[in-house]
């Protein structure tokens, strides 16, 4: 049986990746994560948490928001639309960043962050 954390999600979509079993759902995150469908549909996280062996091989950032599973990485058909939409929601707080195949956002504490990863973004 499938474990619901949320009207839309299940725990199995926020779990690593690697099977380990590391699948934290943080609230806030999770919030988020059903705002955002109600904006671009349903949707399926292409990661949440991340185990410390499963971040390094896929060659996640050292300090990944994933490794506390605070971080969220949505696919787009539209990144900018879905980036400015959270952006225009959260502008005083948060990790959001763009990327070609989609946006990640983190419910980080220590402020705003943003970044643009697209390979067209020069």
């Amino acid at each position: 049986m499938t474990q619901k954390v949320s009207e839309h999600f299940n725990r199995s979509e926020f779990a690593c990746k690697c099977g380990c079993g590391f699948a934290a759902v943080d609230v806030e995150l999770l919030s988020i994560a059903e705002m955002v469908r109600s904006f671009i549909g349903p949707f399926t996280p292409n990661s949440v948490c991340r185990c410390v062996k499963h971040n390094k091989d896929i060659g996640g950032a050292e300090h990944s928001k994933h490794l506390w599973g605070i971080a969220m990485d949505i696919p787009s058909k539209n990144p900018l639309r879905l980036f400015n939409y959270l952006n225009d929601k959260f502008s005083d707080k948060y990790g959001i960043g763009i990327y070609d195949w989609g946006v990640h956002i983190d419910v980080r504490l220590d402020g705003p962050k943003r970044w643009d990863r697209r390979s067209n973004s020069k």
